[in-house]
């Protein structure tokens, strides 16, 4: 398998003090955050759900392996030339929230689903809004593509980095036209 097919390695939380690195792309400037061996987040500046600055940490050494690696992996997935990312992960949330994150892995990169869909794979078919609660809350966007995820009526919905920044990554991964 070619490191553009990689599915996420996910890990227990990180160990070791936190840390980010900004990251300016074509959608916006993103933070990556890390502990340990582990990135624990990506958000776009100024979404919702932005941690404080505790949970950001330090900014990173110029050298720090693993963020220079996120992100060359962000930038190239960006541009359009990689599809999956092959980091190791440790999103901070309680285990229903980790159940939907795992369904959100799944999904493949020009395809979609809903929130009633995730629900139902998980077992808990009443709990969409519980869902769609947790998919805003992912920690780790777009490397967790919580933007593959659509209304029942397949509408874009709500997304913490803006409903346009969803429309982007969605005509980058062809699912939209551009």
């Amino acid at each position: 398998m070619s490191p553009h097919t990689h599915p996420a390695t996910p890990v227990a939380p990180g160990t070791g003090p936190a840390r980010h690195l900004r990251v300016p792309t074509a959608l916006g400037t993103y933070l990556i955050a890390a502990e340990g061996d582990a990135v624990t987040g990506v958000w776009r500046e100024e979404q919702a759900h932005f941690p404080a600055a505790p949970r950001l940490g330090s900014p990173a050494a110029p050298e720090d392996a693993l963020l220079c690696r996120a992100r060359d992996q962000l930038l190239a997935y960006v541009a359009g030339e990689r599809e999956r990312f092959d980091l190791p992960m440790a999103p901070r949330g309680t285990a229903f929230q980790h159940l939907v994150w795992e369904q959100l892995r799944a999904i493949e990169r020009g395809s979609t689903t809903t929130y009633g869909t995730i629900a139902r794979a998980i077992g808990r078919p009443r709990a969409a809004q519980a869902v769609g609660r947790a998919v805003g809350t992912n920690p780790i966007s777009i490397m967790v593509p919580c933007h593959r995820v659509l209304a029942s009526d397949g509408s874009l919905t709500g997304y913490a980095g803006g409903v346009e920044t969803k429309r982007a990554l969605l005509a980058l991964e062809g699912v939209l036209p551009q």
